[in-house]
């Protein structure tokens, strides 16, 4: 899999959809100024992935937050199936845990095949968490707290983010040249 092509695929869906249909009204701010930083693993085991994110971690940690806010970890090769993906989550948060960032990073999560408990496989409802490919978003919990604070009503996105995808339905969401 071609690492330019992993890019050029996250980042037009974090302009059409992420931004586009503002499904995170905080990440137009980030994406424009810069702060958002894209990072394709190559990992093929959940070893090797288990260590490309504590080096993306530190890495985060010890960045200037005025060069860097937030990180894309994109994983194509491995956890590609949600419910070990799912799973694995647990471990990304021990990560956290363990290096000591508990509390200042966390570790939030997008799939191509996300699924919401209760859901069904294709409610178009999962797809404000489905990406093209695996992929881990590292985030610094300040800038979470910011942009709570600059957004009062924060709980209010989710449910926003479920009508506008129920009125974008799937050929809406097909048009924008997302994956299904």
């Amino acid at each position: 899999m071609d690492d330019a092509q992993v890019l050029a695929d996250t980042r037009h869906w974090v302009d059409q959809a992420v931004i586009g249909l503002n499904l995170c009204p905080f990440a137009k701010a980030v994406q424009v100024q810069g702060k958002l930083r894209y990072v394709v693993s190559r990992a093929e085991t959940v070893e090797a992935l288990i260590y490309d994110l504590g080096r993306e971690l530190n890495a985060l940690h010890d960045a200037d937050p005025e060069q860097v806010e937030t990180t894309l970890l994109i994983h194509p090769q491995v956890l590609t199936d949600f419910l070990d993906y799912n799973d694995f989550l647990d471990a990304a948060d021990a990560l956290v845990e363990e290096l000591g960032l508990a509390g200042e990073l966390q570790v939030a999560s997008f799939h191509p095949q996300y699924q919401f408990e209760g859901t069904k496989a294709d409610d178009i409802t999962n797809y404000s968490n489905r990406s093209p490919y695996p992929t881990l978003h590292l985030l610094r919990e300040s800038s979470i707290d910011r942009a709570v604070e600059a957004f009062p009503e924060a709980e209010r996105i989710f449910e926003a983010n479920i009508e506008t995808l129920q009125r974008l339905g799937i050929g809406g969401w097909l048009a924008l040249g997302l994956k299904k």
